[in-house]
């Protein structure tokens, strides 16, 4: 942690500003103006902090760095580079540590539980630090998944000037001439199983496929919500796609130091810049590049924080109304880093921007507009964007969004649909009834599975979990035992940004609570239908009725602790999940 300026930074006190000189209305001058705040003082100088900085803006850097996940082993090299930015614009960066969880690695485990929790105490740890040590401003260095939310959440409920920085995308790996990620080893776990992917070439995969730091390469949950930063206008325009291991990311990073001393200047906060027009212009962007269905719960708790009106169904309408144009996986064929060498963000958004599927006077972090950050920035000729990476909106590669929000008796408060395929989703097949992941996994990879089939997992919501697992283990089995586009899914849980096929998440209410998904038995008819819209079983209400009253969701088991303390507090997925009662909706 590069807590305080290195000694040639530093200069004699004599011929500095004094602390008390700094701006009354500035928060930290609770800490460290007037001579009562001497011994305040005292404990920043043991630090390095000289009178220069103790009358500058005090700018939070938040890092949760950690070696539990290669999302986030590299964020001290960034959050010194933000350090660096603050320190050069005339701030005094104080840089702070939180956790982070990760979901790859968890992913498949009862650790996975924690994922979604992890987003909460980051936003509460970001918020705790903020509040208690009287800062200025933030800086919010993300890596992993549940990072992102939670950092702008943190923003968002502090209102102080902030400034997001993602950590940036992993680069590629490459298995047998072509270019493979994390998703294309979850696969190769379902292709091992059935007898397609030989024991040795699993092994040469696993070792390909993540060649270094950096977030999950494919327009994955990372990738998904750093995109949506840009459109949201937490972070600038163009600063979500430049890779890890770069110059370019430190530059990102020191940039967004210098920012947040322009927004402490302007008195410019998220409250300034979040508007319902920049969470369609975020949900449209969503669609647009194909991006994560985990972005539907986290727009919706950022939009609840904000107190800003996004419902479940506006993801649905826009969705309908915006072409999917960029060939990103896990549906397509590029990967972030691909998009960064066409221009990054900013080239979707120019495009939308065009076709009048974008809100141009939306404001962002810089004070600048959306459509001024446009003209502002270096972006290569439209023309030479290659169309196979960025699709022309007239010429896309779905006519409509990725994402989809069903609904029915299965689903009354929605669900939601990643379309990644070509083919047009209408399904109807019999029931497997499973009561957790684990179960179903294990039924899977046994070779149970057949054409037609509809498993369906529950007690994984955010109270019944606890936590809302990500299912991308069984997801990625039954696609790599080649049922893509044959067998459903559906969930009271999440799918990870790497799910492909006909999986349909989020499914409210969730069992726990006495959500119809509780009433399902083996061999029901389930029907998923996307033209109409539709998730539902082939029953009467008052079967299904009848099935609840005689319901007992399973036990947990997490009694105690922190699972069973925000298991408690958490919201319906149908509104983002979120466990702060002041954004919780009626």
């Amino acid at each position: 942690m590069s807590s305080q300026r290195s000694d040639e930074q530093r200069t004699d006190d004599s011929g500095g500003r004094m602390p008390d000189e700094k701006d009354s209305d500035l928060p930290s001058a609770e800490v460290t103006s007037g001579a009562d705040r001497a011994p305040h003082r005292s404990m920043f100088r043991a630090m390095g902090y000289d009178d220069d900085d103790l009358a500058s803006p005090m700018v939070g850097i938040a890092n949760p760095a950690a070696e539990v996940t290669p999302c986030n082993v590299h964020l001290d090299d960034v959050a010194e580079a933000a350090h660096e930015g603050v320190d050069a614009a005339g701030g005094m960066p104080v840089e702070f540590g939180t956790i982070t969880i990760s979901d790859a690695i968890s992913m498949g485990t009862e650790g996975m539980k924690a994922s979604l929790v992890s987003r909460e105490v980051i936003a509460d740890s970001v918020e705790l630090v903020a509040f208690g040590e009287s800062l200025d401003a933030l800086v919010t260095v993300a890596g992993c998944d549940k990072n992102l939310p939670g950092m702008m959440m943190a923003a968002i409920r502090t209102d102080l000037p902030t400034v997001f920085c993602y950590g940036g995308t992993i680069l590629p790996g490459e298995f047998q001439g072509e270019q493979v990620t994390i998703q294309d080893v979850f696969e190769g776990v379902g292709a091992h199983a059935e007898g397609d992917l030989s024991r040795g070439e699993l092994e040469e995969l696993e070792h390909a496929a993540c060649p270094g730091e950096g977030s999950c390469a494919g327009m994955y949950t990372a990738n998904t919500m750093a995109t949506i930063s840009e459109g949201l206008g937490l972070a600038p325009l163009g600063s979500a796609t430049a890779p890890a291991p770069t110059e370019e990311r430190r530059a990102v990073a020191e940039t967004a130091g210098r920012t947040a001393l322009d927004a402490v200047a302007a008195r410019r906060r998220p409250s300034d810049v979040l508007s319902r027009e920049s969470f369609e212009n975020a949900v449209a962007l969503q669609v647009a590049v194909g991006g994560s269905t985990n972005a539907v719960l986290h727009l919706l708790a950022l939009a609840a924080e904000a107190e800003v009106d996004l419902d479940i169904t506006d993801f649905d309408e826009i969705s309908r109304r915006t072409p999917h144009i960029a060939n990103l996986r896990p549906g397509g064929t590029y990967v972030m880093a691909d998009l960064h060498r066409q221009g990054g963000v900013p080239v979707v958004v120019r495009r939308l921007l065009e076709a009048g599927l974008f809100h141009g006077d939306a404001m962002t972090v810089t004070g600048r507009t959306v459509a001024e950050e446009i003209d502002h920035l270096d972006l290569p000729a439209d023309e030479t964007v290659d169309p196979e990476v960025v699709r022309p909106v007239e010429n896309p590669i779905h006519e409509q969004g990725a994402i989809v929000v069903l609904d029915g008796n299965l689903a009354p408060d929605g669900s939601v649909l990643k379309v990644t395929g070509d083919d047009v989703v209408e399904h109807e097949g019999p029931a497997r009834v499973f009561e957790d992941e684990e179960t179903a996994m294990a039924w899977v990879q046994d070779g149970n599975l057949q054409s037609g089939d509809t498993l369906v997992i529950r007690n994984e919501g955010p109270r019944g979990g606890p936590g809302m697992r990500e299912m991308l283990g069984v997801t990625a089995a039954v696609v790599g035992q080649g049922h893509e586009d044959d067998v459903a899914l559906l969930t009271d849980g999440r799918f990870s940004g790497a799910t492909r096929g006909p999986m349909v998440g989020h499914v409210a209410p969730e069992a726990a609570v006495g959500g119809p998904i509780a009433a399902l038995e083996n061999g029901d008819t389930v029907r998923v239908d996307v033209p109409e819209r539709t998730l539902a079983v082939e029953l009467s209400d008052a079967e299904i009725e009848r099935r609840l009253a005689d319901h007992e969701p399973p036990a947990h088991g997490h009694d105690t602790g922190v699972m069973a303390k925000y298991g408690r507090s958490f919201g319906s997925a149908a509104d983002g999940a979120v466990t702060n009662p002041a954004a919780q909706r009626d």
